[in-house]
């Protein structure tokens, strides 16, 4: 399997997912400029973390508009597993990809810490084999977090079995039923604020993120 790790101006995350990848896991992973406009060569792709534009007008409001997407948006509608994490979940979001909007966090304040998240969905392949009601402890970074969609939308996300993760014990941005993250209705596409790539080795606190990558190599592995 190989994987683009996307990377735009201003991202910060995409070494921690390259290292999880290809050290970690040994997966083949290449950091992909924002100016490609040919995905075809990779199975997955990565939006990772960061603050693309330097989170200008408001984060992945400029890097939707960015080359590399529309064929970000060519990838999710043939089945490719995308997965945006943090900055790569509100570019999805911007982008049209994901439903909802990403709003500041109800504090007004950055919040950075360890979080209890619930996996609430094992449909996508960021996810398949992890059973529902899991707990992960995942560390959060983010100014804005605090996922929002309309009651009809919410409704429609619970219908379509669309939400996927849950902040479990608190809810620290305020998001609207303590959504952490969310898929598109094929599930194929995925994103979820807190960072996985940040929790992959007992050093580092967890290794409860390990879940999510393997989840993902055992969907392709699946697969052939």
């Amino acid at each position: 399997m190989k994987v683009a790790i996307l990377v735009f101006p201003g991202t910060g995350g995409e070494q921690d997912c390259h290292y999880v990848l290809t050290e970690v896991f040994g997966l083949e992973a290449e950091l992909v400029w924002h100016t490609e406009t040919d995905l075809r060569r990779f199975d997955a792709l990565i939006l990772p973390g960061g603050a693309s534009y330097g989170d200008y007008l408001r984060p992945g409001a400029l890097a939707k508009f960015s080359p590399v997407m529309g064929s970000v948006i060519k990838a999710a509608d043939s089945g490719t597993p995308i997965l945006g994490i943090g900055n790569g979940f509100q570019i999805l979001l911007e982008a049209g990809l994901l439903p909802g909007a990403m709003l500041v966090n109800e504090s007004l304040l950055f919040y950075c810490g360890p979080q209890k998240v619930e996996v609430v969905k094992d449909r996508t392949p960021f996810t398949r084999g992890i059973a529902p009601g899991t707990l992960l402890d995942l560390p959060i970074a983010h100014g804005a977090g605090n996922y929002f969609i309309d009651e009809a939308g919410l409704a429609h996300l619970e219908a379509n079995e669309q939400i996927v993760f849950r902040y479990a014990g608190s809810n620290p941005n305020g998001s609207v039923g303590a959504i952490a993250g969310v898929c598109n209705a094929a599930g194929n596409v995925v994103g979820l604020m807190p960072h996985p790539e940040r929790a992959v080795e007992a050093l580092l606190g967890s290794e409860d993120g390990q879940q999510i990558f393997k989840a993902l190599i055992n969907y392709w592995e699946a697969k052939k």
